[in-house]
């Protein structure tokens, strides 16, 4: 079947396989070992091509819930429970989720594979930080335990190994103590990107912190954002609640999103949100995952689909660097509606992990031929100013891009040949990368640009 994810580029002829249970995958696993390179898959929430493969193992029925322990909030379950269904088990028991990322949709085992981080990672780290354990299915068909006590080194390298590693079949998780559910938000209006730096940083102590920046915005208005802080605030009510939303029913036109359009509605939606209250308590799911709430958002970006690049740069040079990615976007009127700006704490000791003590920025693009030599660009600013692009995001970073960013692809690959010599886990983004082919030739083009 065609298969793609959530950028809706690239795409890939795969077959899927679908076990009923974990018994099932390891009898599949063993069943198609030797016919070319397997990839575990979740909800297909990645936005690139790092779980798209000659075949994809679905862990769509490792969903399952094994135990929850309300005294200690420790949690074991499936690979394939998404974070909405495990907020909704947490949080009757007055327990939450530690780290959440953008959407609820991500399961247990992609978030472990892509150590998601959230709006809380400058105090409470990465989703990884609070992974107890999870047994790993190896290419050789043993099942092993892996923890920061037990296959220490296979644990880091499984956490935010984009699933090169094994498989996760499921994971203890440790869920944290909140005085309720619902978010004390504060707006602030910042006018520039040195006084969202600014408020960010004096804002450390709040739980939650991001900013929605306007990319197109130039001059003595570039980086003007409205930065969103939050904290839970007390309740009795310990309820789970979804909201019903729109849906997009058919992809749009491409030619709808240009530099114009993009910049009507970023200057429409700062000045319509200045006019909001600058406090208010808002619904956990509103403001976590705004955009869950739009479904099939992703159709917005036509048929060609998106490309979401997100990086990282070290505190010492966040503004010079993120000063020059605006200004170059803003430039090539290569704007983006989702422009999110976060302060990262310190790095954890996973080896592929993504975040390290800084900022982050994510910007989306519609796929086009001019938008590639932009983003080569960007790649550029940012290895200069020591940075590195989020695996789970990317459908394009080159080989040499990675190597030079990721400092521990060497430990990494040592390992993953000691326990899959014959490469059975493999995607098309581990092969772009060099992490499942050796060397790729120094002047192969990627054809998937056209």
């Amino acid at each position: 079947m065609i298969l793609d994810s959530w950028g809706r580029y690239p795409q890939t002829i795969a077959t899927v396989l679908e076990p009923l249970d974990g018994p099932a995958l390891e009898r599949l696993l063993q069943a198609h070992a030797k016919e070319g390179e397997l990839i575990a898959r979740g909800a297909g929430r990645s936005y690139g091509d790092s779980a798209l493969a000659e075949r994809v193992m679905s862990s769509r029925f490792l969903d399952s819930f094994l135990s929850l322990d309300c005294e200690t909030g420790f949690v074991h379950c499936g690979a394939g429970v998404n974070l909405s269904t495990l907020l909704k088990v947490a949080i009757p028991n007055k327990l939450f989720v530690p780290v959440l990322p953008g959407s609820k949709f991500v399961t247990v085992g992609g978030a472990i594979a892509a150590d998601v981080h959230g709006k809380n990672h400058h105090l409470d780290g990465s989703f990884c930080d609070h992974v107890v354990g999870f047994n790993l299915l190896l290419a050789s068909g043993e099942c092993v335990y892996c923890s920061e006590t037990e296959n220490t080194e296979l644990f880091h390298a499984s956490c935010a190994g984009m699933g090169l590693t094994g498989i996760i079949l499921d994971a203890k998780l440790k869920l944290k103590d909140v005085a309720g559910v619902f978010i004390n938000r504060q707006s602030i209006v910042s006018e520039n990107l040195a006084s969202t730096f600014q408020i960010l940083e004096e804002n450390h102590a709040s739980t939650y912190s991001v900013a929605w920046l306007d990319c197109l915005a130039r001059g003595k208005s570039l980086g003007r954002s409205l930065v969103f802080l939050g904290d839970h605030a007390s309740s009795h009510k310990f309820e789970a609640k979804t909201r019903k939303g729109i849906n997009v029913p058919v992809t749009t036109p491409s030619f709808l999103l240009n530099k114009y359009s993009m910049s009507l509605f970023n200057s429409s939606y700062f000045h319509l949100k200045k006019l909001l209250p600058k406090s208010d308590t808002v619904n956990y799911d509103s403001y976590f995952f705004p955009l869950d709430n739009i479904g099939n958002w992703n159709r917005l970006y036509g048929r060609n689909g998106f490309l979401q690049y997100q990086f990282v740069v070290p505190t010492e040079s966040a503004f010079a660097s993120i000063t020059q990615v605006l200004e170059k976007v803003s430039a090539a009127g290569k704007g983006s509606f989702l422009s999110v700006l976060k302060k990262f704490g310190k790095a954890n000791k996973n080896w592929l992990s993504f975040p390290l003590e800084g900022y982050t920025l994510t910007l989306d693009f519609k796929r086009e031929q001019s938008l590639f030599p932009l983003l080569d660009e960007l790649d550029q600013i940012v290895l200069k100013h020591g940075g590195r692009l989020y695996l789970a995001k990317d459908a394009r970073m080159a080989e040499n891009t990675f190597k030079q960013s990721y400092p521990n692809w060497e430990k990494f690959l040592t390992l993953k040949k000691s326990i899959d010599p014959e490469n059975l886990f493999g995607s098309l983004q581990s092969n772009r990368i060099g992490l499942t082919i050796e060397k790729l030739k120094k002047d192969k083009k990627d054809t998937r640009r056209a």
